[in-house]
């Protein structure tokens, strides 16, 4: 007689919004942070605006450990993902779940721009 084997997965995540805003004599500042943990590590995005610069963002990747993953912040090349062959396991769904997320923290941040 064989014994049943029983697994059990824990899947733990967070994840974080902050944004501030001021105006002096009409100069408007807007700052924006949001941070995404899970057991694969950490992703933060910032997002700045001083008077009369362009909107200023930046990704930083950690690993599960702590330790930053140089590259994770550069934006240098835009690339569609979304008809990519072979996207298909757990680093398909990751990926996927990411842009869901950050598709959602900019949706955020809009409104709270906006006012709304």
């Amino acid at each position: 007689m064989s014994n049943p084997q029983k697994s059990t997965y824990s899947y733990s995540t967070s994840a974080t919004f902050s944004s501030f805003s001021s105006s002096t004599n009409g100069s408007q500042r807007s700052y924006s942070q949001a941070t995404h943990t899970d057991p694969s590590g950490t992703r933060v995005y910032r997002s700045s605006q001083e008077p009369g610069q362009q909107r200023r963002e930046e990704r930083l990747q950690y690993d599960a450990q702590g330790k930053r993953i140089e590259g994770g912040g550069e934006k240098g090349r835009i690339e569609d993902v979304t008809d990519r062959e072979g996207d298909e396991g757990d680093e398909g769904r990751e990926r996927d779940a990411g842009r869901k997320y950050e598709e959602r923290m900019k949706e955020e941040y809009a409104k709270r721009e906006g006012g709304a």
